[in-house]
């Protein structure tokens, strides 16, 4: 109100005092001038701030599917465009007691509405994302509204991570002394649904030294460890107040790329029996125990061993493994965004390197980062080499086993 009274008192004297009124432009008229200009940009200021600090609310409609999820559909090692070698072959053909690179998953998709009828496609560029959970948007002090459906065979939730929500949208059951309602997100069951809210604070967007957005994590946590061995597990990015364009992408980003980097343990998953079944000829014979101490080639003391435990675990960016993923491509020169995270057991450290390319973090320049089970980081790139490079885990025998992706640079 004030703002206002002042605002209509310098307006009405620089009016009287105009040439353009008939009156002489005075020293008084230029200071009324000045404080007409303050006043309307003051107004305008608090105008944006009142509409920003209203945020918009984001519905998503996100189901647990149980699907069968090929970590190598190719059928070759597409990182070095050959077969696969004895090594990878152990990680992905089935046998007597091989399961193979097809495995019964839980993954989170999302639909167009609460029918959970329609699925809602990913575009071809967004193909690269694979087994990830839909890539949510938001802006601070937004909202995010989560209509969740388990359409699977065990209860499953949704976790998020940074964002502020009371015990009911929290997706996580232990003992918190809360009971009724407040339980019903942390094991939601089979064929039910919940719906979880989020909230995003100032705290849980970029910080001082952030660029202008973020990555959090969401995953199930009914069961933790057998709920992200199955395959429920995605992301979320949180783009600085007045940064967002109105999808919630940041609006100073030519491209985004979500890379998660994990280790999926297919002997913690809840479809480990039903794996078994399907796709090992002689499922009686399986020692689940089995982990040798020697790679396919002779090579000791390597994670890339043989046996049915060993190969069971996929060494996998966003569930593929041997340069199986889509390609990432983007042009020189483009501002160009990575959300890099890991997430679930012991085996989940990695040293995620680009080839050919240098990476912004927290101003310090690199090429290889350092991550470790739910640690999430944001890196800039803008790419001045052409061609197509590697992409991959730089611990040896995590590349070993398939742990290798590739991303293009082309020409403007």
């Amino acid at each position: 109100m004030q703002l206002s009274r002042r605002y209509g008192v310098a307006f009405a004297r620089l009016r009287l005092e105009s040439p353009f009124y008939g009156g002489k432009m005075s020293t008084r008229c230029v200071r009324s001038a000045a404080r007409f200009a303050f006043c309307l940009a003051g107004l305008i200021l608090s105008l944006q701030v009142s509409v920003h600090a209203a945020g918009k609310t984001r519905t998503y409609y996100i189901a647990a599917d149980e699907v069968n999820w090929d970590y190598a559909p190719s059928g070759r090692d597409e990182a070095m465009g050959m077969d696969f070698d004895a090594i990878a072959k152990g990680y992905t053909e089935s046998g007597p007691h091989q399961i193979g690179r097809v495995n019964k998953k839980a993954i989170y998709r999302e639909y167009t509405d609460g029918t959970f009828s329609q699925l809602k496609q990913r575009s071809p560029d967004q193909q690269y994302l694979g087994i990830l959970g839909p890539i949510l948007y938001g802006e601070v002090g937004d909202t995010l509204k989560i209509v969740f459906r388990n359409n699977a065979t065990h209860p499953y939730s949704i976790h998020p991570h940074g964002v502020l929500y009371e015990k009911d949208s929290e997706g996580s059951d232990y003992n918190d002394h809360t009971s009724g309602a407040n339980k019903e997100d942390g094991c939601v069951a089979p064929g039910a649904t919940h719906t979880y809210t989020w909230q995003i604070p100032e705290r849980a967007g970029p910080g001082p030294s952030d660029p202008s957005s973020l990555f959090w994590l969401y995953h199930s946590h009914c069961d933790e460890l057998r709920d992200v061995a199955s395959g429920l597990f995605g992301g979320f990015v949180v783009t600085r107040r007045g940064m967002a364009l109105p999808d919630g992408r940041p609006k100073d980003v030519d491209r985004e790329f979500v890379t998660i980097f994990i280790a999926i343990n297919e002997n913690e998953s809840w479809y480990l029996d039903d794996n078994i079944r399907d796709h090992c000829t002689d499922p009686q014979g399986v020692k689940k125990t089995d982990f040798g101490l020697a790679a396919a080639n002779g090579i000791v003391g390597t994670i890339a061993t043989t046996g049915f435990a060993a190969t069971n675990i996929k060494w996998s960016i966003n569930g593929y493994i041997y340069g199986n993923m889509p390609m990432m491509t983007m042009k020189k020169g483009d501002r160009v965004r990575w959300y890099v995270a890991t997430l679930g057991d012991f085996n989940n450290a990695h040293t995620p390197h680009w080839h050919g390319n240098t990476v912004l973090v927290a101003g310090q320049r690199t090429d290889v980062l350092a991550v470790t089970s739910a640690q999430m980081i944001t890196a800039d790139m803008v790419p001045d080499a052409p061609g197509i490079w590697l992409y991959h885990c730089h611990i040896s025998d995590h590349m070993l086993a398939g742990m290798v992706a590739r991303y293009e640079v082309t020409d403007k």
